[in-house]
């Protein structure tokens, strides 16, 4: 097994490197007879396309994707949809510097000991590049799921810097670059990833994805938790090293009574007074908005030499060349939400074929 796919009945097979001459994904298992064609998938990847401020690496792509199959007379047809994006703007040039160098923090060291070889440009495979497949397989993941399911991600923490919830504002997310939904800490990111940025330097960053609309029901007890594919999900981006849902790790210094979502009949329908389980119970959505928030690394590549080794085993400095995220948290927004997009379209087809619709 290679490892290049994830889903059970909503899968999803990514290829391509960073450097390479395209990146593409197949999706399998989407249902016939769905509307779509490229509007509906390109402006998910506008969102996250690179080059769109100055706390983004300013590698110009203009992510166009193109459908190769699957789709027919504007619907699908319930055969493998295939999607390309071009890549236009490589410079490999600025890598050679570290052909032979593991750049600390990066996989290289982890890849060249698995395989014995490693595409050094840009990180190859291992490149966030690939998550632009993610956003479109996510698109796909929308149609699939409905009008109904609406999935919203904002940026929630920059390095120190959180929020203030009492201010959280969706509508002011897709209207800065940064996916900040505080108008009080939007000023504050900016200068202090302005002077991250200037001192060739990065910093990590907090993400939430909210999902309202999500049907009680998906998900399976045990192995087939809702939850735990959400978070196999979200560590299987880049750069991604903690993930919680709900409460998450607060959840730790909580009582059994603050940290109990109360429930009662009203109308004739069963209503949660709190969602600190973060809509999953016992890995089954319960209908409430799920809730996940992950974690996201500073980007490893920065203009301060770092002690490594070389593929022969000496000592050097690196120091990565290059167009770099001063903070790639930034565009695993939107990748966070494509993410969660296909976990839930794959178990509502899931739950679907077990127990009906």
């Amino acid at each position: 097994m290679s490892y290049n796919t994830f889903g059970h009945m909503f899968r999803v097979t990514t290829w391509g490197e960073s450097h390479g001459p395209a990146i593409g994904c197949v999706i399998d298992g989407c249902p016939p007879r769905i509307p779509l064609d490229v509007s509906d998938i390109q402006p998910w990847l506008d969102r996250r396309r690179p080059g769109q401020s100055k706390f983004t690496t300013q590698r110009q792509e203009a992510d166009q994707v193109e459908i190769l199959s699957g789709v027919f007379e504007g619907q699908t047809t319930g055969t493998p949809i295939s999607l390309l994006i071009r890549n236009t703007d490589q410079r490999s040039r600025d890598y050679g510097d570290i052909a032979t160098r593991y750049r600390p923090g990066h996989a290289d060291v982890a890849y060249d000991t698995k395989y014995g070889i490693r595409d050094y440009r840009g990180g190859g495979r291992s490149s966030a590049r690939e998550t632009a497949m993610r956003v479109a397989a996510g698109a796909v993941a929308r149609k699939v799921l409905g009008a109904g399911v609406r999935i919203r991600g904002a940026m929630v923490q920059v390095g120190p810097h959180g929020i203030d919830r009492a201010q959280l504002d969706w509508d002011l997310v897709n209207a800065n670059p940064l996916f900040c939904p505080d108008a009080q800490a939007l000023p504050v990111w900016e200068d202090y990833l302005a002077d991250i940025r200037k001192k060739g330097s990065s910093i990590g960053a907090v993400i939430e994805v909210v999902a309202e609309g999500v049907p009680p029901g998906l998900g399976a007890p045990i192995y087939g938790k809702l939850d735990s594919d959400l978070a196999m999900a979200l560590m299987s981006i880049n750069a991604v090293k903690g993930v919680e849902i709900g409460e998450g790790f607060a959840a730790a210094s909580l009582t059994g009574e603050e940290n109990a979502d109360p429930m009662r009949m009203e109308d004739g329908r069963l209503r949660f007074a709190s969602n600190h389980a973060g809509g999953v119970l016992g890995g089954i959505s319960t209908g409430q908005p799920l809730v996940a928030r992950f974690a996201v690394k500073p980007t490893s590549s920065i203009l301060t030499p770092v002690p490594s080794v070389t593929r022969e085993g000496e000592n050097v400095d690196v120091m990565t060349k290059g167009r770099h995220d001063p903070c790639v948290g930034i565009r695993a927004v939107p990748v966070g939400e494509a993410m969660i997009a296909c976990v839930l379209a794959d178990h509502l087809l899931r739950h679907r074929g077990q127990v009906g619709s």
